[in-house]
């Protein structure tokens, strides 16, 4: 490989070290660099917004709600699936997988999705790198972050999701605890069934996961909030691409950003399975919803089914229940 390619390989590896295949950040980050072409999320990201103007319209339609109905379980499934995948590969050793775990639970508990990322980061670092012992203090009870509730405004929304896509790290699914704490639980612009919606919508589409961005911006506030939404989460990639060009090889050779990397990806999938568990509770509200997560699963655990198929499944189940129940 020439020092070129490897140096793009470092610069993505970087920016997404757990990204799973399709999420579609690292194609992002490529055709940056390779000429520019930032365009490529444009597709994904106008078929998303058709989808979320079809929501609008139709959404609360019988039909639709019955689509969405099937489609929610299978989305807790592959979720789920991804999160199991990212922590066989991350979790290496005990001290990360406790760090995964107290995020997991701090989370639950309403602790600020920023803060539990520093936190691990700086907790893994002390533990590696100072003396024994030396980040238990950053265990300390950490102070929330707390929004009051407020109208829609689409300059908020820009900073909302540029904040998002400035410090989200690992995988694209970590996107949803963000999404929550920001626009479910601090603003109460959302409702946990509508960010199930979005990402059930996203899954329809070959783009990244970051598109549920202009799903939800769309349904808060139109044309002009998809568009303030998408460009907002996807701008910081491309420009810490472009900025970190240079230093991402010594910095990926650094012990301590070593330990500061890994302290977030561990970080990052406690917060993951943490909002796996809340959107989980509001998706499976029934024996049939239960049913068809658990049968989802199979599918993907066992047999590697593509997970579009499962989505259009779910669909299908979801009407044919409503038709069956009426």
């Amino acid at each position: 490989m020439n020092s070129g390619l490897r140096s793009l390989d470092e610069s993505i590896a970087f920016r997404v070290p757990l990204d799973p295949p399709g999420n579609g950040i690292a194609l992002e980050a490529t055709a940056f660099r390779a000429g520019g072409q930032w365009v490529k999320a444009l597709p994904a990201a106008l078929i998303v917004g058709i989808l979320a103007w079809a929501y609008v319209r139709f959404g609360a339609t019988p039909a639709g709600e019955a689509l969405l109905y099937g489609i929610k379980p299978v989305i807790i499934a592959i979720v789920a699936q991804a999160l199991w995948k990212l922590g066989r590969t991350a979790l290496k050793g005990w001290l990360l997988a406790a760090v995964g775990v107290a995020v997991f639970a701090a989370y639950l508990l309403g602790v600020d999705e920023l803060l539990l990322l520093a936190v691990g980061a700086l907790f893994v670092l002390a533990a590696r790198r100072l003396r024994p012992g030396a980040g238990l203090w950053l265990f300390a009870p950490p102070l929330f972050w707390l929004q009051a509730a407020s109208e829609v405004s689409v300059g908020r929304l820009f900073l909302i999701f540029l904040k998002v896509g400035a410090v989200l790290y690992g995988s694209g699914y970590v996107l949803l605890a963000f999404l929550r704490g920001d626009l479910v639980v601090d603003l109460g612009w959302l409702t946990e069934q509508q960010l199930l919606d979005a990402v059930a919508i996203g899954q329809f589409t070959p783009g990244p996961v970051f598109t549920t961005a202009t799903f939800v911006g769309y349904v808060l506030a139109g044309v002009p909030g998809a568009i303030a939404a998408t460009v907002g989460i996807f701008l910081p990639s491309f420009v810490f691409v472009a900025l970190l060009n240079n230093v991402v090889p010594a910095i990926r050779r650094s012990p301590w950003a070593g330990a500061l990397l890994d302290g977030v990806n561990a970080s990052a999938l406690g917060l993951m399975a943490g909002v796996t568990v809340q959107l989980g509770a509001a998706a499976l509200v029934d024996l049939p919803t239960a049913l068809l997560a658990v049968v989802a699963a199979l599918l993907l655990f066992r047999y590697r089914v593509n997970s579009a198929w499962l989505v259009l499944g779910g669909g299908a189940v979801g009407l044919l229940v409503q038709f069956l129940l009426g």
